[in-house]
């Protein structure tokens, strides 16, 4: 009894079809986990521009510092058992922060 393929996705680029088609099971299973992760990666990356593009920037904070984006939030880091406020925003790939003051415990 002979088994046949499966069919490939007709929008699939023939030379990935043939590459695959050469590959053995357990570079298939490392492309297919490689593939979803990528996939994964890409739409976050995708929602985060989406994201970025429809947000409105409003005036900027009268304490927000000439080097620290209009698109920053604070956030509020623990060190030491003491509290701080950090300007945080995503710059490519990395995420910045730029410490802000200390957490008054009457806030």
């Amino acid at each position: 009894m002979s088994y046949e393929p499966p069919p490939p996705p007709a929008n699939l680029p023939t030379e990935i079809v043939n590459t695959l088609n050469e590959s053995d099971p357990d570079q298939l299973r490392d492309v297919a986990t490689y593939a979803e992760a990528l996939a994964e990666h890409k739409e976050r990356e995708a929602c985060l521009e989406e994201s970025t593009d429809q947000e409105e920037v409003e005036d900027r904070p009268d304490d927000l510092p000439d080097d620290v984006p209009t698109k920053a939030t604070i956030t509020i880091k623990e060190i030491n058992d003491n509290r701080y406020y950090y300007w945080q925003w995503r710059d490519g790939e990395k995420i910045r922060s730029q410490y802000k003051g200390p957490v008054t415990p009457d806030e």
